[in-house]
């Protein structure tokens, strides 16, 4: 049984999540073709360890952008060119010519196809969507078509009282626009009562055993063994007319990761160094990517919000409480990383962030925007170019260090930058970055920028102990720094969030977790390994144990890192 996603469907008319701002929309999440989409694919790449494409992203914007090209074209055959059937059927074909695409690198369709419809039962921009569903359904027939409705159970807090009038309203909603859930999810913070289920089955036409409880978990990898306890799955084969294949899931490696996060308690802090911080799903890719690796290595993640802007000279006159906050963080914690950004607001406090990592030798990750500032503090502090900035905050920059990349456009926001997955050469293997990939010669990371280093100062920079470890193709992209005379100082051009995942986390925030706990030696001499399956296992003292990229899971969820040498297996 082979399931993929094949879409989200978001009813906003931006053709894709490109050139929306992260404080109304969460992160932008990139794919390897480039695609700008909602962070929910990045949800679903990391659970499902797959790689979707842009066409799993449909917006109303796309859906209508492909409308109008069809009548100007005159595919149409001068007919009025309507919302029913020309867009819904427009939405129709996009859902069946994706879903034959498969995205978990098998050959051929996937059994089954999940569609998320984004939005609000009642909200007008989805009423395209929904009725292209309704038509879809009835196209397709019983059996071969399970709506999931997932709707919330808020608890009144000063009773404890489940109420269930919202869902009741929304079923009702749904069903006067032609559609009827076969299952219903419901979101609390506690589990459902039975008295509860069987009114909401009673109201809703929903059988009882179709009704599932999504309450707070202390971990969000809880969640699919919530969905197994509860039976979901056989809910959805029976609708599906599947029995015959249902099987019990397997969920030994969820198992085991999710009670291991719960029993870390070993802290290690890291200073997160933005601009959104005051919307952590502004940063959710680098979050899930320090929880990956935290948990690998067996630490507590703690995430300390250093807004830059707190960090700046001029909040320390204007606010000189955030200012000394601000501060205290930083100096506080175990690491620095500085994520990705665009816009100079907060870039002086990126900057002195960079300084205060590298001078006190603190392990330090700058992804993008973070690689760039931590350019320009060298170039400033080092080489002494106190004028030295981007042309991004200074067109007329007397030393540019990060400028404008040739091929993007100025007066075009949204496609038009570097995107998706592209080639990095190491161009020496002594280095931690490249001991981190596992000594390859080259990786595949997926990018999002515009501006990058100047090719021109990179002799200056490199003569003065800057070291540009990872390059493109051409060797006139920078695309990696290092300080080799700083225990853990990195610099990215790419974004390896977006390709981390909870059993393969990504190489990179696995150094910077580990340099901050003080273990970067242990994680390099791991890196020697060879590659390993992570579906294999392994006899180790006479019991059965799961073992994936540098780490084995025993039966109790306990967590052994490992290494070899040639000569076996060490624990």
């Amino acid at each position: 049984m082979r399931m993929c996603i094949c879409h989200e469907m978001d009813p906003y008319l931006n053709t894709d999540a490109g050139t929306m701002s992260p404080f109304e929309h969460g992160e932008v999440f990139v794919l390897d073709d480039g695609g700008e989409v909602d962070l929910d694919l990045g949800n679903y790449e990391r659970f499902l360890d797959i790689k979707l494409t842009r066409d799993n992203n449909i917006t109303t914007g796309k859906v209508y952008q492909s409308v109008i090209e069809k009548e100007r074209r005159g595919d149409y055959l001068g007919k009025t060119v309507q919302v029913v059937p020309h867009v819904t059927d427009a939405i129709q074909e996009w859902i069946e010519r994706v879903a034959m695409i498969p995205v978990d690198g098998k050959d051929g369709p996937a059994d089954v196809c999940v569609i998320e419809l984004g939005g609000t039962i009642g909200d007008i921009e989805s009423m395209p969507f929904i009725e292209a569903l309704g038509q879809f359904s009835y196209r397709v027939g019983a059996g071969n078509f399970c709506l999931i409705h997932v709707s919330l159970v808020p608890v009144l807090n000063v009773v404890g009282e489940q109420k269930t009038k919202p869902t009741q309203h929304s079923v009702r909603g749904l069903r006067g626009l032609g559609l009827t859930p076969n299952i219903l999810a419901c979101r609390s913070t506690t589990a459902l009562e039975e008295n509860v289920k069987v009114k909401l089955s009673q109201f809703c036409h929903v059988l009882a055993e179709n009704i599932v409880t999504l309450y707070d978990v202390s971990n969000i990898w809880h969640i699919p063994l919530l969905l197994r306890d509860q039976r979901a799955h056989e809910a959805i084969f029976k609708v599906l007319n599947l029995q015959s294949v249902n099987k019990e899931p397997a969920l030994k490696e969820w198992t085991s990761r999710a009670e291991l996060c719960d029993k870390l308690h070993k802290p290690v802090r890291i200073a997160m160094v933005g601009k959104y911080t005051g919307h952590s799903d502004s940063y959710l890719s680098v979050l899930k990517a320090l929880l990956h690796a935290s948990v690998a290595w067996r630490k507590k993640l703690v995430v300390e919000w250093v807004p830059a802007c707190d960090l700046e000279d001029t909040t320390a006159q204007e606010n000189p409480e955030a200012y000394k906050a601000a501060w205290k963080l930083l100096k506080g914690a175990d690491g620095v990383l500085v994520p990705g950004g665009f816009g100079d607001r907060g870039v002086q406090g990126k900057i002195v962030a960079a300084k205060y990592a590298r001078e006190n030798r603190v392990p330090y990750l700058g992804i993008c925007l973070g690689m760039q500032i931590a350019v320009i503090e060298f170039a400033r502090s080092v080489l002494g170019l106190q004028d030295a900035n981007s042309t991004e905050f200074d067109l007329n920059a007397k030393n540019p260090c990060v400028i404008f990349m040739p091929e993007g456009s100025k007066t075009h926001m949204g496609g038009t930058m570097r995107l998706g997955s592209r080639r990095t050469y190491f161009q020496v293997s002594d280095c931690v970055s490249a001991k981190l990939y596992g000594n390859r010669s080259y990786i595949d990371e997926r990018h999002r920028h515009r501006y990058e280093v100047n090719p021109e100062m990179v002799t200056r920079l490199e003569r003065a102990g800057l070291s540009f470890t990872g390059k493109d193709e051409t060797g006139q992209r920078m695309e990696i720094i290092e300080l080799p005379s700083h225990p853990y100082f990195v610099g990215v051009q790419f974004h390896p969030e977006f390709k981390s995942r909870p059993g393969e986390p990504s190489a990179l925030f696995l150094g910077l977790i580990a340099a901050a706990s003080g273990e970067l030696d242990a994680v390099l001499q791991g890196s020697n390994t060879r590659k390993v399956s992570r579906t294999n296992h392994i006899n180790v003292n006479g019991s059965i144990k799961y073992y994936q990229n540098g780490t084995i899971l025993d039966g109790n969820g306990v967590l052994n890192r490992f290494y070899t040498n040639g000569n076996g297996l060490h624990l």
